[in-house]
């Protein structure tokens, strides 16, 4: 049986740890490079499943950045990437969707990592990326980055697990069947909305919500765009706080892209991640850090906010459970939604299902719960 040795568990005090396969064999991954600790392989597993599911549903080289067992950002490649390769693309944009939670991600990608793509994770604060493969010239770029301490690993592409699942708490394990539901366009056959009609990029952004939040701790809602999660709201005990900070996420992520923002004079040399921070308080409207700009610059008005959020649209929402109140439709018009999924089921499903009339959205009740804990 072969044992990994990790850096410790999920605190430094939590020593010694180890990983090793139930049942015995193999470990599915190997270690290329540096040293994996149980968070680091927690994000590293969780995050491989979601970008092998989110390629599937796609079509396209996908990647995630994955933080504390949930994903910050996921993404497939853009239809028209042209100065980089899709793969490339796909994290890029995956670590677009909130630059801030994903500093020192552990990220997935869905194919081999190329050239492309290591030059951009070198660029990027990360602890590791998982792979099915490296070639060689992007191992070597990945083998220099953290002072040679990157963590790199390997997947077996072709490694399935067991079916049965068990997991030890305070002396007590657990066994439960994995969650291998398929995510696939029959669970978008049940609309229940006066509006029917469901895009194909509707259709696809849908499911890649459901893959997202398929690994992302519960309760979970995730807002995609052009296969893009631009808000995803993690581990909040009520829903509707799971729907106001994705929103609130989608918002930021739309308010990036204010000409303003363009304009930003930021001083010469600032670090990537001091500029992300200085961009997330200039559209939160919070105080700003003069030394981060030249000069400082002019806030959005509160009617340039609401103007430009007004142009938001076409966003597809999932939800990991039913929505309990109609609430939550309520905020996810206000960035942009035009397309819900989720399972339905709920004693104030009419009420839902007439907020989203009222607005003219498409709501599919898909029948299946995607809690993770």
């Amino acid at each position: 049986m072969e044992e990994y040795a990790l850096k410790y568990g999920l605190n430094p005090h939590q020593a010694p740890a180890s990983a090793r396969r139930i049942g015995g064999g193999l470990l599915p991954f190997t270690v290329l490079n540096g040293r994996a600790g149980m968070i680091n392989l927690y994000d590293a597993l969780n995050g491989w499943q979601l970008v092998r599911e989110l390629e599937a549903v796609t079509g396209r080289a996908s990647a995630a950045s994955f933080k504390h067992v949930s994903p910050a950002g996921a993404a497939s490649a853009s239809a028209d990437a042209q100065d980089r390769s899709p793969l490339c693309d796909a994290y890029m944009r995956a670590r677009d969707a909130d630059p801030m939670s994903s500093y020192g991600d552990f990220v997935a990608l869905s194919q081999v990592c190329d050239v492309d793509t290591a030059q951009a994770l070198k660029s990027e604060v990360s602890d590791g990326v998982i792979a099915p493969g490296y070639e060689p010239a992007a191992l070597e770029i990945l083998k220099t980055k953290r002072n040679g301490g990157y963590c790199v690993l390997r997947i077996d592409a072709d490694y399935q697990p067991d079916p049965i699942e068990r997991r030890d708490v305070f002396g007590v394990t657990f066994e439960q069947h994995r969650n291998d539901a398929r995510i696939d366009a029959s669970l978008l056959g049940n609309v229940v909305s006066k509006k029917k009609q469901l895009p194909a990029q509707a259709q696809a952004d849908l499911l890649a919500s459901l893959v997202v939040l398929k690994y992302t701790q519960s309760n979970s809602v995730c807002y995609v765009k052009d296969g893009q999660a631009i808000g995803i709201g993690a581990g909040q005990q009520s829903r509707i706080h799971c729907t106001r900070l994705a929103g609130d996420k989608a918002d930021r992520w739309w308010l990036r892209r204010h000409p303003k923002v363009a304009a930003l004079p930021f001083v010469d040399g600032l670090s990537r991640a001091d500029r992300n921070n200085a961009i997330d308080l200039f559209v939160s409207g919070e105080p700003l850090d003069p030394r981060a700009f030249t000069r400082l610059p002019e806030r959005l008005t509160p009617d340039e906010r609401a103007a430009w959020l007004a142009t938001l649209s076409g966003v597809s929402l999932g939800s990991d459970a039913f929505f309990p109140f109609s609430d939550n439709i309520e905020r996810a018009h206000r960035s942009g939604v035009g397309y819900v999924a989720e399972p339905g089921g709920s004693t104030r499903d009419d009420a839902v299902i007439s907020a989203c009339d009222d607005y003219g959205m498409v709501l599919c009740f898909t029948g299946l719960r995607l809690f993770t804990h």
